[in-house]
């Protein structure tokens, strides 16, 4: 990076997010790894309540992103008194990291609480879900979220029906769905060597990757299994905000954990077809899920239930099977087991996919903010003219 003369130039780029970075590889990852690139970034997240010593644990990974891990006392857990603190905290990061010229980024509104005094160059909030339907939201989220709309220069959205939804309320909203890392998914049409723990599973083979939580229909998982004994659901992926006795138990599904981002296209290439398994409620309303097209650069054919996101442009462009119910969804499968020729569909699949990719997200996001900044310094400085004709003044005082 020191390489780039255009990267100590870059404001310093500081995110705060309801997500840890080394919980699932999504679209947090995908972007600001690479901002990275081009400037420092920061990723705040938030607190861990410990009994040891207050403090940031902060790492730079890989990718050249700077993970900040805050550790607060286990007394602190009250809102007014973990969000003064945090403020302080927040301010001796900035001290001593030197952050002085910066962008906020915001995945949570929640964050406002104790981020209001700040002086960004700009604000931006990418709106990557809708956070007040999930389950155990704050109920403050709405409220932070206007607050946050008010002072954002620009706001993203992780689909189209969201950004519908939140095009009204802000100036200068865009919406950037779900994208792909194409040549990393795309290893799985290759791939032929199975992880251990899928390795023994027969076929054929129906998969699923992503969160486990109130977003998944585990009853329609248990009745697609209950209902075909010799198909096997391999589900991949950390169970979370639900009771593990929740889910379906049956000799063919097999819940294989949460797996690494680089590990997943080794199992992508075992399975005939791939799920998204996910159940129509407040929490699925507006999402726009990474693993659609991820799925599809890894060759598979997909049955997912109608999200609208999903059904809009996938289900559209006959690129993936829609099903509600266990029998049309059933049905779906069966006619996806049963096609011989997939040259034509994979050929509709990398044409659609080929326009496609974070990089292109980034990047489009980047010139965004780099007008947005530009237009914001140019506030900040006062006009030429305006400047000479002060110093213009001062000189004829001086001189009388």
């Amino acid at each position: 990076m020191s390489a780039n003369n255009n990267y100590y130039q870059q404001p310093d780029l500081v995110c705060f997010s309801h997500l840890r970075w080394d919980f699932v590889y999504q679209r947090p990852q995908h972007l600001l790894s690479r901002a990275a690139g081009e400037r420092r970034v920061f990723f705040i997240e938030e607190p861990v309540f410990d009994r040891g010593a207050m403090h940031f644990d902060l790492q730079e990974r890989e990718n050249g992103v700077r993970v900040v891990v805050p550790h607060l006392p286990e007394g602190l857990r009250s809102e007014i008194a973990t969000d003064a603190v945090f403020r302080d905290m927040i301010n001796r990061l900035f001290g001593e990291q030197g952050i002085r010229q910066y962008v906020l980024w915001y995945y949570t509104p929640l964050a406002l609480a104790f981020t209001q005094h700040l002086s960004p160059l700009i604000t931006v909030y990418d709106c990557m879900d809708e956070l007040s339907a999930f389950k155990g939201a704050s109920p403050h989220l709405h409220l932070y979220e206007q607050r946050l709309f008010e002072r954002a220069d620009l706001v993203f959205t992780g689909g189209q029906s969201l950004y519908e939804a939140k095009r009204m309320q802000h100036k200068s909203v865009y919406a950037f769905p779900s994208s792909i890392d194409r040549a990393h998914f795309a290893q799985a049409r290759a791939m032929t060597i199975e992880p251990d723990d899928q390795r023994d599973i027969s076929h054929p083979r129906l998969g699923f990757f992503g969160v486990i939580d109130e977003r998944f229909d585990t009853y329609l998982l248990g009745q697609l299994a209950k209902a075909r004994p010799d198909w096997q659901f391999v589900i991949i992926g950390p169970v979370v905000k639900i009771d593990l006795e929740s889910l379906p138990r049956s000799r063919n599904i097999h819940y294989l954990g949460a797996k690494s981002y680089s590990e997943l296209p080794a199992y992508l290439a075992g399975w005939q077809v791939a799920l998204l398994l996910f159940a129509r409620n407040a929490s699925t309303r507006f999402i726009s899920p990474t693993k659609t097209p991820e799925y599809l650069a890894a060759g598979k054919p997909v049955v997912s239930t109608s999200i609208t996101d999903v059904v809009d442009p996938y289900g559209q462009k006959s690129l993936v099977r829609i099903a509600d119910s266990a029998g049309d969804f059933l049905h779906a499968v069966e006619d996806l087991l049963s096609m011989n020729d997939r040259t034509e569909w994979l050929a509709r699949v990398d044409e659609f996919l080929a326009h496609m990719s974070w990089d292109d997200t980034w990047a489009r996001m980047s010139a965004l903010m780099e007008q947005a900044t530009a237009a914001r310094r140019l506030q900040l400085s006062p006009p030429i003219n305006a400047t000479r004709t002060k110093t213009q003044a001062a000189g004829s005082i001086n001189r009388v």
